[in-house]
């Protein structure tokens, strides 16, 4: 007779690792980001973005409406040399 064990917090934990990988990979594939994404991306309330970076004249973005977007490669490039300069 054959017998399988199986690590319940093992499987718990690939499975989230896949889901995690997943809804990275689909986040890559958004073209802009809202302000909403901005947000959760930076860890930053709104106006600690605008006390810090909004502003520099670097940072690409585009108001279309009363809506601000930002496109995304842009975006995380200016974010990660901005952070570069505070070391």
């Amino acid at each position: 007779m054959i017998q399988v064990h199986v690590d319940e917090k093992e499987i718990k934990k690939l499975y989230q690792d896949a889901i995690e990988k997943r809804l990275n990979e689909l986040d890559q594939e958004k073209v802009f980001w809202d302000s909403s994404d901005l947000k959760r991306r930076t860890s930053m309330s709104w106006n600690t973005i605008q006390d810090t970076f909004f502003h520099d004249k670097r940072f690409p973005k585009v108001k279309v409406g009363s809506k601000w977007f930002y496109p995304a490669k842009e975006a995380e490039a200016f974010l990660i040399q901005w952070m570069e300069e505070r070391r």
